[in-house]
């Protein structure tokens, strides 16, 4: 943990890429949760996360050379292969070919494991990755949206953005109950009216209410946000244009996060909409991560903040999501 942000890790489920990324056979280095790793899927499209390195010698899984050079190492069946030496490994973590050997080592003729397998989930055009500093098994699962399955005709396709932020994921989330740096951040019309905060469980809700002046008037703009857990969010704006966004954040190291953005957006008439306010929507919350980054990266987290009346539940939001905060074991 920093001296700026004595927080450890979240445990949970965190994006670490989306599906189209990583094509059948293909492979890819990963960095997070303080950790190398190494994303493939097999030739049967499963995909499968290790850690990164080849209890052999060393050599990074995720790394190819001569016609794989530039990608990731080459998968072969189910298994990844290692540059070094070509010993292939499963999903699992067991060695399943030395090509070279006669006698095998006594781990790989037991079938044991031999580099640590991470639980992956692929849903919502989106892969996953369970993080617990203690190795505990997944505790909770993350939900599907409607709205991000790959056969929904009535939603358009993903318009992903990314940004990587130099601050704990927590200070992020907090974004959700602060509506006062609306005003002060963004430059927002006025302070959004918070109508719901719900704490329950490993879920979080809320629901912020903006009026807005438009060329068509005023406007009640609707900002619905939920969370399973620290890592997934989905937001849903209504009012003028509506979208969906699934606002990600993955835990790099203790300060340092990336932010998984996607927006979706539904259709008019069969067609995606393009321009105007759709765009603007999605240009909006750009600029506003633009700003809020600069905060972020320069602030210091305070365990007991000078509060007044008319800030959010931040109180209540920390204790939720303390319950994901667990130390590493020495």
């Amino acid at each position: 943990m920093s001296k700026r942000i004595p927080l450890p890790m979240p445990f949970g489920w965190f994006q670490v890429a989306y599906s189209h990324e990583l094509g059948v056979a293909e492979s890819r280095p990963l960095r997070c949760f303080d950790t190398d790793l190494v994303m493939f899927r097999t030739e049967s499209g499963e995909v499968k996360v290790l850690d990164a390195y080849c209890p052999h010698m060393g050599a990074h899984l995720g790394y190819g050379i001569r016609g794989q050079a530039g990608g990731g190492s080459e998968v072969r069946g189910d298994s990844i292969v290692c540059p070094f030496h070509g010993w292939a490994y499963n999903g699992e973590g067991q060695c399943t070919d030395v090509p070279y050997a006669n006698n095998l080592p006594p781990k790989v003729a037991r079938c044991e494991t031999v580099i640590k397998p991470w639980h992956v989930r692929e849903m919502n055009q989106c892969i996953f990755v369970w993080y617990h500093p203690q190795d505990i098994e997944p505790t909770f699962e993350p939900e599907a949206i409607p709205e991000a399955a790959a056969d929904n005709t009535e939603w358009g396709s993903l318009k992903i953005h990314e940004w990587d932020i130099a601050t704990h994921t927590q200070e992020v989330g907090e974004n959700a109950v602060d509506a006062a740096h609306f005003l002060y951040v963004h430059g927002t019309q006025n302070i959004p009216t918070p109508e719901i905060t719900e704490f329950e469980g490993i879920r979080r809700r809320s629901r912020l209410v903006s009026k807005m002046q438009t060329p068509r008037g005023e406007i009640k703009g609707i900002i619905d946000n939920a969370n399973i857990g620290p890592g997934l969010a989905v937001v849903r704006f209504s009012g003028i244009c509506d979208t969906v966004l699934m606002a990600n954040l993955t835990p790099v190291d203790t300060e340092n996060c990336k932010a998984f953005y996607a927006f979706i957006q539904k259709k008019v008439n069969g067609e995606e909409p393009v321009g105007g306010v759709a765009d603007a929507i999605v240009a909006d919350i750009r600029k506003q991560m633009e700003e809020d980054r600069i905060i972020w990266a320069h602030k210091k987290y305070f365990e007991k903040p000078m509060l007044c009346d008319n800030d959010g539940p931040f109180a209540k939001f920390r204790k939720w999501y303390g319950q994901f905060l667990v130390d590493t074991p020495a």
